[in-house]
């Protein structure tokens, strides 16, 4: 009986110690994310936490929501005008992620995103729809609390929906690509140079944009170029980086927004930010489609060789290999028993 219960602890323990390093997670990301906010109080053109919310629900389960709603009543009650308000807020701060992990589960999304289904289930269901629960109950609770007024609902509400939706969709696909990253083995030197090109031509284009030129459409050929050579490994962090210079030029008034009224640039921000997200993940997952399907069609090039082969050695009975449960071999015919490679003589 010890031993069990020593398990169970432990298995508690490491339970508690992941909804507290998921809760710190969101905590500061949130003050990290409050830094660049372009509407006084706690809406901000990127929220950070709802991605870091959903990439935890789709990587550890649902089990994780105490953890998001901790981070979110944290964050949320130095900036609530009351605890009533903090708690609703808190609410529909955890509502939001689940709601877009449970649409995201039943339409069968995958973590790896290397399906134009992923990419597009991610947008609108795990970042537009999930989202409107956030902003909605958010923005209500400000002008039940008599903190907004009633003409400022909906253009609070969009911001606010925005800036988690664009959590979602600049965030989360960082998250997923880290947590399955593994070292590149083999990798050539040009590989590793073209690498850090990447990386220092979006840095100059981050220092271009936060410029007085309004030149931001720079980034979009580099979103390109890494998701044809790096895939979603390298379109989401320059996404994400890309996004980031364009939300400090926004803070700074520099750019495209400069002499523009507060509703302009949050427009000009979000669509950017928006187009910016969505060329690097339908990109990505369009280029992963076509090298699955470029693997499909060599592994059945492969079988068909390999049958050819056999009629041409005088098996006038070849039996093309079924699929192997894991979907990853070539020749299947070689691994399987010798009574089924070949068809039992006519009598």
């Amino acid at each position: 009986m010890a031993v069990p219960r020593r398990v169970r602890l432990g298995r508690g323990g490491a339970d508690v110690l992941e909804i507290c390093a998921i809760a710190a997670l969101y905590y500061g990301s949130a003050r990290v994310g409050l830094l660049q906010q372009l509407v006084r109080g706690q809406v901000t053109p990127l929220w950070p936490p709802s991605g870091i919310a959903v990439a935890g629900l789709l990587l550890r389960g649902p089990r994780v929501w105490p953890a998001i709603a901790l981070g979110a009543f944290l964050v949320n009650v130095s900036l609530g005008p009351s605890l009533p308000a903090v708690f609703a807020i808190t609410a529909g701060n955890t509502l939001a992620p689940v709601c877009s992990y449970a649409l995201l589960h039943h339409t069968g999304f995958r973590n790896e995103l290397d399906r134009l289904r992923d990419a597009l289930s991610l947008i609108f269901l795990g970042a537009f729809t999930g989202m409107l629960i956030s902003a909605t109950t958010g923005t209500g609770t400000l002008v039940l609390a008599g903190v907004l007024s009633t003409e400022g609902f909906w253009p609070t509400w969009s911001v606010w929906w925005t800036g988690d939706a664009m959590g979602v969709l600049v965030v989360a696909p960082v998250l997923l690509v880290a947590w399955s990253a593994r070292w590149p083995k083999g990798a050539s030197p040009l590989r590793w140079a073209e690498g850090v090109l990447l990386a220092a031509a979006i840095v100059g284009v981050g220092v271009v944009e936060t410029g007085r030129t309004p030149l931001m459409f720079l980034g979009f050929p580099l979103l390109i170029w890494a998701a044809f050579r790096f895939r979603l490994g390298g379109a989401a962090p320059c996404a994400l980086a890309v996004s980031t210079f364009a939300i400090i030029a926004a803070a700074r008034g520099s750019g495209p927004f400069a002499g523009h009224d507060l509703l302009t640039n949050m427009i000009t921000l979000q669509a950017f930010n928006g187009s910016a997200s969505l060329t690097a993940l339908l990109v990505a997952t369009v280029i992963s489609e076509r090298d699955q399907t470029q693997r499909e069609i060599a592994r059945a090039c492969g079988q068909l060789a390999a049958m050819v082969a056999k009629i041409a050695t005088g098996d006038r009975h070849p039996v093309l290999p079924g699929p192997e449960p894991d979907g990853d071999r070539g020749d299947y015919g070689q691994d399987a028993p010798p009574d089924t490679k070949r068809s039992p003589p006519h009598p």
